[in-house]
C-alpha cells in the first residue's frame, strides 16, 4: 500500500503513540470529569518534540515537513481524549502556524518558541457570539492610538481559552475597509482589561477548556501586529487550511480507531448463538464504512501532499486547488466519521448508550467536526465557489 511516511516519520509516530497510550490514556476518565487537563501535558509534548516537529529549526522546531503533523494527529487520538488532542492541535497547528509564517524574529522568540516548548499556552481567537463560520462579520475592534492598539470586543468557543498565555487574535483595525480591514494581533492575556468571562460547557470534548473572552480597552504594543495591517483576513484564510487538514486527519484516525474497537466488541459479543460480527447485516455495514474511510484517507493524503508541496517544497501560499482539496477532505471525513459514530452506538446496543463505555464519549466528541473549523455547509460553499459555480 502506498505510504507517504518515511522511517523518520514512523519513529516520530511511535513517540506520539507512546505518549498518547502510556501517559495520556490512563488519565482519560479523570480529565473528562474535571473538564480540564493539566499544563504538564503541553510541557511534556514540547519536550518530546511533538509540538514543533513540522516547524523550522530556527524557531524551535525540528525542521520536518507537514507529514509529521499528520502522523501526530493520527496517533494522539489513541489517548481516547478528543479534548486533549484538540488542545494540543490548537497549540501546534491552529494558533501558531501564522506566527511561523509571518512573525518577526522578536515575535517568534516571545510567542512561537515558548509555545512549541509547551511553556506558554496558545489559543486562536476568531469566533464571536455573532460570528462563527461567517468570519467577516466579527466585531472586535483594535484602534491604533500612538504606538499601541486598544482592543475592545469578545470572542467565544475558544479552545485553551481559560488558561492561554496569549491569543492569536483576529480584529478589525479599519471597520470601513471590508475584507481589507482585518488584522492579527498577538495578544498576551496578562494585559489589563482582559478577562475570561465564561467557561463554556459542551456536548463533548469535555477534557478541553473552551471559553468566552472579553476585551475592555486592552492596550498592547504596536509591535504585536502580525504581518501587515489590513491583511489579517487573508492570513487567516491561509491559516485555516492547516487547521482543517490536521482536523480531518485526526477525525478520520478517530474513526478508524472506533471501527477497530467495535470489531473487538463484535468478536466477543454473542447474539443468537454466534458472534455479533458473524451476522451479515453487520458485515455489510462494516464493509461499507471501511471502504468509505479508506477513500477518505486517500483524499486526506492527497490534500496533505498538495499542502506540503505548496508550503514546504515551494514555500509559497496555498493554492486554490489545494484549498478545494482540503475542503473536500473535511466535508467527506465529517460525513464518514459521523456515520461511524452512529454505527458504533447501534452496534453496541444498550451498552453503547451508557457513559461507562468509550462509545458514548466518542459519539459526543466526533459531532464537533461537522461544525468546528468551518461547517459542512461552508465547505460546500467553498468547493462550489472555487469550481466557479
Amino acid at each position: 500500500m502506498f505510504s507517504p511516511f518515511t522511517e523518520e516519520h514512523e519513529l516520530f509516530r511511535k513517540t506520539v503513540r507512546d505518549f498518547a497510550v502510556k501517559e495520556l490514556a490512563p488519565h482519560a476518565d479523570e480529565w473528562e470529569r474535571d473538564e480540564m487537563f493539566p499544563k504538564w501535558v503541553f510541557e511534556r509534548a514540547g519536550k518530546l518534540g511533538i509540538l514543533g516537529a513540522h516547524y523550522p529549526e530556527d524557531c524551535g522546531g525540528a525542521g520536518g515537513d507537514y507529514w509529521f503533523s499528520i502522523a501526530k494527529s493520527e496517533e494522539l487520538v489513541k489517548s481516547g481524549l478528543a479534548g486533549v488532542t484538540m488542545g494540543l492541535l490548537v497549540q501546534s497547528d491552529m494558533a501558531t502556524p501564522c506566527i511561523g509564517e509571518l512573525g518577526t524574529a522578536a515575535q517568534k522568540k516571545e510567542f512561537l518558541e515558548p509555545a512549541l516548548r509547551g511553556d506558554r499556552v496558545a489559543a486562536l481567537g476568531v469566533s464571536e457570539p455573532g460570528a462563527g463560520s461567517d468570519v467577516a462579520n466579527i466585531k472586535t475592534v483594535a484602534r491604533l492610538v500612538g504606538d499601541e492598539y486598544v482592543v475592545n470586543g469578545s470572542k467565544t468557543y475558544i479552545t485553551n481559552g481559560t488558561r492561554a498565555d496569549f491569543v492569536t487574535l483576529l480584529v478589525k483595525t479599519n471597520p470601513e475597509a471590508g475584507h481589507m480591514g482585518f488584522s492579527i494581533l498577538l495578544f498576551p492575556t496578562d494585559t489589563k482589561g482582559f478577562s475570561v468571562s465564561k467557561k463554556l460547557s459542551k456536548m463533548g470534548n469535555w477534557s478541553s477548556d473552551t471559553a468566552e473572552l472579553f476585551f475592555d480597552d486592552c492596550r498592547i504594543p504596536k509591535r504585536n501586529l502580525l504581518g501587515e495591517e489590513g491583511q489579517g483576513f487573508m492570513y487567516l484564510m491561509q491559516n485555516f487550511q492547516s487547521e482543517r487538514l490536521v482536523g480531518s486527519s485526526s477525525a478520520l484516525a478517530g474513526g478508524f480507531h472506533g471501527l477497530e474497537r467495535s470489531l473487538d466488541w463484535g468478536r466477543e459479543r454473542s447474539v443468537f448463538n454466534k458472534p455479533l460480527i458473524k451476522h451479515q447485516v453487520w458485515q455489510h455495514k462494516i464493509a461499507e464504512l471501511y471502504t468509505r474511510a479508506e477513500a477518505a484517507r486517500s483524499l486526506v493524503y492527497r490534500a496533505t501532499d498538495a499542502f506540503n508541496t505548496d508550503r514546504y517544497v515551494n514555500k509559497g501560499p496555498i493554492s486554490y486547488e489545494t484549498v478545494k482539496l482540503i475542503a473536500m477532505s473535511k466535508l467527506f471525513v465529517a460525513g464518514v466519521t459521523h456515520d461511524i459514530a452512529d454505527f458504533a452506538v447501534q452496534f453496541h446496543g444498550g451498552m453503547g448508550y451508557l457513559e461507562e463505555l468509550w462509545v458514548a464519549r466518542y459519539y459526543r466528541d466526533q459531532r464537533l467536526f461537522r461544525i468546528g473549523g468551518g461547517t459542512d455547509e461552508v465547505m460546500k460553499y467553498m468547493i462550489a465557489k472555487i469550481m466557479g459555480l
